[in-house]
């Protein structure tokens, strides 16, 4: 590589932070510097883990000068106040999804980013794995003909069955929409375009959940946020499509994603993961086919975006996984609240550039030709 790797810092060392830590070595244009927490003895435990060479309290990580590139993977209601501390110190940020809260925060976060000079961008970054790109790929190369419509369903019975301390998921900020949302609004704005129009409908199903994994086993936790929720789009493409996502579904066998197209229909991966095998009906055959992967990384899914915005950094590019395209997926998200509430269509004041498709036969490790 004719360039430095980009220093990376991380803020945050809880359950999501073994991936990015495992994963961002990977890229020879990475190079994990330091981690943070609250808890310095976590972070402290992951530093050992993986041989990161600093520990140093969130205050301290944000003003380094020796960090570039702030990766934040706190709690969703702490996004904004760490992003913004970091893009106001001069840093380039990752935040984990969503980008924040509410629209006006996350438009601050724009604003500063532009402000400082600096890249502001945002999980998931699943749309830059190999089953997604080869979607990405097969709609732009006309396979399925013109975009029609698509759906896509995240259907569960919440994260209280498996996951320590599920309380999170059903405060604000987070719910099925929030939580999982991102991944399916990403992937279909990564391969359809912006929207400009949506509509949604949305129910809380339980006052409160009841734990079943065995450390908390039987303990009630509140629940603040709907947790099913049906949203239409209209995208500037002329396609319409339609996202569900529940913590209220005991079993489903709907598809994670499918796209319809004037000549095909086109089964989608599943969006929280980079791999997968896309299966592709053409109007001239009389079943589902097998799609080799046209793409690779379809392993790294909680660096790969980082890794994107460093090449950003240095070559002075555009980056994909980008703070408008996170904007956009907020708005979107919060739109479909409110148009339940007011029972009426929103006009989506935000948009994005469609991000730009990966190159064919990169070298592992690398993103650029």
């Amino acid at each position: 590589m004719d360039v430095a790797p980009v220093k990376v810092g991380l803020v945050g060392c809880g359950n999501i932070a073994p991936a990015y830590l495992r994963q961002c070595p990977l890229f020879e244009i990475l190079q994990v510097d330091a981690v943070s927490d609250l808890d310095n003895e976590r972070a402290a435990a992951r530093a050992e883990e993986f041989e990161v060479p600093r520990v140093l309290s969130p205050e301290e990580l944000v003003q380094d000068p020796e960090i570039e590139l702030v990766v934040n993977l706190t709690i969703p209601q702490a996004h904004f106040e760490v992003s913004l501390a970091a893009l106001e110190a001069g840093k380039s940020v990752w935040s984990e999804k969503p980008l924040s809260l509410t629209r006006r925060e996350g438009q601050k976060l724009l604003d500063t980013a532009l402000a400082r000079d600096v890249l502001l961008g945002c999980a998931p970054d699943t749309f830059l794995g190999g089953g997604h790109q080869t979607c990405i790929k097969l709609i732009a190369d006309g396979v399925i003909g013109e975009p029609v419509g698509a759906t896509g369903f995240m259907l569960s019975h919440g994260p209280e069955s498996w996951h320590p301390n599920p309380d999170i998921f059903y405060q604000q900020g987070a719910g099925p929409l929030f939580d999982m949302g991102p991944y399916y609004l990403t992937a279909l704005i990564a391969m359809l375009g912006p929207v400009w129009r949506a509509t949604g409908a949305t129910r809380m199903t339980l006052p409160e959940r009841v734990i079943t994994a065995e450390k908390r086993r039987g303990e009630k936790i509140p629940v603040e946020v709907p947790t099913h929720v049906a949203g239409i789009m209209d995208f500037a493409c002329g396609a319409v499509a339609t996202l569900v996502t529940s913590f209220d579904v005991w079993a489903g066998k709907h598809p994670h994603i499918e796209v319809y197209g004037t000549e095909g229909s086109l089964i989608v991966p599943d969006p929280n993961g980079p791999g997968g095998t896309p299966l592709l009906w053409l109007n001239d055959g009389k079943e589902w086919r097998e799609v080799p992967l046209t793409h690779g990384y379809t392993e790294t899914s909680r660096s790969t975006g980082v890794a994107d915005m460093a090449y950003a950094l240095r070559y002075g590019r555009e980056h994909r996984a980008s703070g408008l395209l996170a904007f956009h997926v907020l708005d979107l998200m919060l739109a479909f609240h409110e148009a339940s509430e007011e029972g009426r269509h929103i006009e989506i004041g935000s948009s994005c550039v469609q991000p730009a498709p990966l190159p064919v036969g990169l070298k592992t490790g690398t993103l650029d030709q």
